[in-house]
């Protein structure tokens, strides 16, 4: 089992004013060549956008693009004639496929929002873009794994086109969570939302990120209240 770990304040940074961001993986201006992607996850950038701003219209192609709002709203246009508001526990995702052109702003005028955008290379390239987003229960992650984002739609998350499994969870305090991959040459990239874990006998604390390959299962056990995401990745 090899593992990699990315303390939060080790990331990169933006702050533009009315955007200020976190990136895991180099993305902009901030470059490490050690920290381009994690298998086919090329992307994880924190978010905070201030009230009445966000991004202009701008292109994406043959990338799988997920947003996750951790508080506040968000509002997407596309040049697909979509026009959707995103809300904390939704989860939404973006197939650019061919190409799309969107747009994504702070859909309050008086609170920020903060979210987490997260790219994945695609499995096949140039489909027809696609969007979908889903409202997603809290209370049916707590101290459980709630799927959010699959390559098969039967496992409760929504669809994507790459074999990759997203889910969230809200552990305890003192409670253990196991997490099986659904393929074993698959990595995890866990990523704390909040609080405090031990994994493999290391301590993660919030918006720490570790990288997991070769263990097919990995045992969570939280220090104190915590939110989690682990994505399952393939890794070429």
């Amino acid at each position: 089992m090899n593992t990699i770990i990315h303390r939060a304040g080790t990331r990169g940074h933006s702050d533009h004013g009315w955007l200020n961001s976190y990136h895991s993986f180099s993305f902009a201006g901030y470059h490490n060549p050690e920290r381009v992607r994690f298998g086919l996850l090329r992307v994880l950038n924190d978010d905070v956008v201030e009230a009445g701003m966000g991004f202009g219209k701008h292109p994406h192609d043959n990338m799988e693009i997920i947003s996750i709002p951790l508080g506040g709203t968000l509002s997407h246009k596309d040049s697909a004639g979509r026009s959707e508001v995103i809300k904390t526990n939704d989860v939404q995702i973006m197939s650019a496929g061919s190409g799309i052109f969107h747009s994504e702003m702070n859909a309050s005028s008086t609170e920020e929002v903060n979210f987490l955008q997260i790219w994945i290379f695609p499995k096949d390239k140039n489909i027809a873009p696609r969007y979908e987003q889903k409202t997603f229960d809290p209370a049916a992650r707590v101290n459980q794994w709630q799927v959010v984002v699959s390559p098969d739609e039967k496992d409760g998350g929504i669809w994507i086109n790459q074999d990759a499994w997203f889910s969230l969870a809200k552990l305890e305090a003192g409670k253990s969570l196991s997490y099986k991959q659904n393929i074993t040459t698959n990595g995890v990239y866990l990523f704390v939302l909040e609080g405090e874990v031990k994994v493999n006998d290391q301590n993660l604390y919030k918006r720490d990120g570790m990288g997991i390959v070769g263990a097919d299962v990995i045992g969570i056990t939280a220090n104190k209240n915590a939110e989690l995401l682990v994505m399952e990745i393939p890794m070429n």
